[in-house]
């Protein structure tokens, strides 16, 4: 039977937008915090550890947005379960790799699986129709296909969001009502996990939620992270930045010819000037899946199609060590595979997902209304 995300839609204040969240997806967070759970106790940390470890992690978000807080409380109750689980569905790898215990946290900080990835987006003038294609493959735990979901959110002072999360979470990947489409890699450097930083999940609805895209900018450039990660946002006017980021110092990779790929290590220069790459260590086939996802769509550069992009997506070369990645063991023992490809098509409000798309690579579209004009008048 094909497997889809299933689609909720909140709206309202953050705590009963929170509550609404909880209440419909009630059964996809209780998988997800089965799952993460797992791990935990895996780790030899109890719930109350666990509970004490977020406790001392709530301020970081507090102080980054107390509405986050509130709407995460609302989830807890909706949902009727512990609010510590939703803070760990929203800040899972920060929350594992910054537990309090020094002994627990360096056992930790070899113990956490990356999830690994690879963006693609192709600017207007290099499509057939002129439309920008931002478009992804999520690798990670298999099980997570089973706990994810798609969410649109109603704001009545911001611009509605369309995101594909694990549910329970703010964010992950998606695109607003203004054009701004956002996702994002794993990167590791020796830089990771020195200091507590905003939740990734946060930061990416952070950008989401604003309509100027340089304030959008400006949130994943300048905002404090606990770990590297890779965030590329797009407007749908035809501008693309990637920001590699470390958790003190952010590096730009420019699209060449119209288009951006980037899989889960480091292409700037100025950042292998500067950082260790680590994350080849788990992640080697990260060295060619964005050299062979270029060589896909390169020929096609001024006609390329939401096809081509969901054809090169989905490409099997080296399997299971490729682009599209069946499930397999990963090499810290978990069955990864890649979850979901996602294209979108921010200036259409238009999101297309298949789930384990290695199984089944049917597509399902999830739309936004989209608002006239141009985010911050690019």
């Amino acid at each position: 039977m094909k497997k889809t995300c299933r689609l909720i839609e909140i709206a309202g204040a953050p705590f009963e937008r929170g509550c609404s969240y909880g209440e419909q997806a009630q059964r996809e967070i209780r998988t997800g915090i089965g799952h993460y759970s797992t791990q935990v106790r895996d780790l030899n940390l109890d719930d109350a550890a666990l509970g004490r470890v977020i406790d001392a992690y709530l301020p970081t978000i507090e102080a980054f947005d107390t509405s986050y807080v509130d709407e995460m409380r609302g989830i807890a109750a909706g949902a009727d379960v512990a609010f510590h689980h939703v803070v760990m569905l929203n800040a899972r790898t920060e929350v594992l790799k910054l537990a309090t215990n020094p002994s627990l946290r360096e056992a930790l900080l070899d113990g956490v699986e990356p999830d690994g990835c690879t963006a693609l987006v192709i600017a207007p003038e290099a499509t057939a129709d002129g439309r920008l294609i931002h478009a992804h493959n999520w690798d990670w735990k298999m099980e997570s296909a089973d706990a994810s979901i798609v969410v649109r959110v109603r704001n009545d002072d911001k611009p509605d969001i369309l995101m594909f999360a694990e549910a329970g979470a703010l964010g992950r990947f998606g695109l607003n009502s203004v054009g701004i489409s956002v996702t994002a890699n794993y990167l590791e450097c020796e830089r990771d996990y020195r200091e507590i930083g905003v939740p990734l999940a946060l930061l990416r609805r952070k950008a989401l939620e604003q309509a100027e895209f340089a304030l959008a900018l400006r949130s994943a450039y300048t905002t404090r992270k606990s770990g590297s990660n890779n965030m590329v946002l797009s407007h749908r006017d035809g501008l693309i930045f990637d920001f590699e980021c470390a958790p003190d110092e952010t590096f730009q990779v420019e699209p060449k010819d119209g288009v951006l790929v980037h899989a889960n290590h480091w292409q700037s220069p100025v950042a292998l000037s500067k950082i260790v790459e680590r994350g080849v260590l788990t992640m080697p086939d990260s060295l060619y899946r964005d050299r062979r996802l270029r060589s896909l769509v390169e020929p096609k550069i001024g006609s390329l199609t939401v096809d081509d992009v969901k054809a090169a997506l989905l490409d099997d070369w080296a399997s299971p060590w490729s682009i599209c990645r069946p499930p397999r063991p990963s090499l810290m023992s978990n069955l990864s595979a890649t979850v979901v490809t996602l294209v979108m098509q921010p200036a259409a409000g238009l999101m297309e997902i298949a789930v384990l798309p290695a199984l089944d690579p049917t597509f399902t579209s999830y739309t936004l209304e989209m608002e006239s004009g141009a985010a911050g008048h690019v």
